[in-house]
């Protein structure tokens, strides 16, 4: 399996969070829930937020509710049938046939095509009702009265705010089993492809509803980063998460794991961390350039890269435990990055799709 982490909410937390997706996007939160996304033949210079493989087919999602695919490692892309016009923010593949997206108004989306047709499983208003519902019976079963009855609140909140709030991130195991995250502490699981949801805001220490935006996994150890310096461990393939203690204040927004289980930490201010023996050592990692990371991917030959702010590129030197840069700043943002079945790497951002050889590793004399 082949992911790409989630990138685009970087843009929409700094400073104005979400706001930036929703000035771009004025309709009703009914309205876009129940509108197709445009086509348009020029969908490939969108704004595109995350992208993954699906097999040797690209998939890359952006605003507006656009997806489009390509079967030619980026050279020419087609645009997807999408029943919502939300903007997205992540998407996720299995295998070459089954992908999931999320997105704003608690957008979840499904393909068993390779892409090339979406489902909606599941918005912000049925999130809401998911939760509310769960919190009730947990006020019921509970030890803690109180920790409860805030939970209660939170979500009788949720619904009442109704469908305004965006998943961020998702990870899926196979295809039947995966969960989403988002703004204000949402997570929501799945055991059988999306046909159902169960809320997962009780499993995670997470007592600040603080946004989440980043998640990993390595074997049955799962991870999950996000706002304020928010990290958390499960040790139990991800349905109980432990708050870890952080060594930044700042947002986190990727977070990528190496065969080897280590994990590559990017953030606000090009703060980067290394966690290691399931996040109970966290390094930092020398960063010759203070701009915000937004996305980070794995490469077929080990490397971990992560893409800032600037459009600069940079893997990790393990020998001298800082960031290599790989490719010089291009002066506009990288929202999402991943690697071509040709081996080539495919960038995303706020102009659309590009793609380029994989820059080679510069030796440092």
């Amino acid at each position: 399996m082949i992911r790409s982490t989630w990138a685009g909410g970087l843009f929409l937390a700094l400073a104005m969070p979400f706001s930036l997706t929703a000035q771009a996007q004025p309709l009703a939160v009914g309205n876009v829930l129940e509108s197709k996304a445009v086509q348009t033949p020029q969908a490939v210079r969108s704004v595109f937020t995350s992208i993954a493989r699906a097999g040797e087919r690209l998939v890359a999602v952006g605003e507006r509710g656009v997806i489009v695919f390509s079967d030619d490692n980026g050279e020419q892309w087609r645009q997807a049938s999408v029943p919502v016009s939300v903007s997205l923010t992540a998407v996720d593949f299995v295998d070459s046939q089954h992908g999931w997206a999320v997105g704003h108004s608690g957008v979840v989306l499904a393909s068993r095509d390779s892409g090339e047709t979406w489902e909606l499983q599941l918005n912000g208003l049925d999130a809401a009702q998911l939760e509310l519902a769960a919190a009730q019976q947990a006020l019921l079963d509970a030890v803690d009265a109180d920790v409860a009855q805030a939970r209660l609140q939170t979500a009788e909140r949720l619904v009442d705010d109704g469908a305004d709030k965006p998943f961020l991130n998702l990870h899926f195991t196979d295809a039947q089993h995966g969960v989403v995250v988002g703004a204000y502490g949402m997570a929501f699981q799945t055991r059988d492809g999306g046909k159902s949801w169960q809320s997962m805001m009780g499993q995670i220490d997470n007592a600040w509803s603080l946004h989440i935006y980043a998640i990993a996994q390595h074997g049955d150890d799962w991870y999950l980063a996000g706002e304020q310096g928010f990290l958390a461990h499960s040790s139990d393939a991800g349905q109980h998460f432990q708050k870890l203690e952080s060594p930044y204040e700042g947002t986190f927004f990727t977070l990528v794991a190496d065969r080897n289980g280590e994990l590559l930490l990017g953030g606000l201010k090009g703060n980067a961390f290394v966690l290691r023996q399931q996040g109970a050592v966290i390094e930092p990692v020398a960063v010759p350039m203070p701009v915000s990371f937004s996305d980070g991917t794995f490469l077929g030959d080990g490397r971990v890269l992560l893409a800032n702010q600037a459009g600069a590129i940079f893997t990790v030197d393990a020998e001298s435990n800082r960031l290599q840069l790989l490719l010089p700043p291009q002066g506009k943002p990288i929202t999402a990055l991943t690697q071509a079945a040709d081996g080539r790497l495919v960038i995303a951002g706020f102009t659309g799709i590009s793609h380029m050889p994989l820059p080679a590793v510069k030796v440092s004399e």
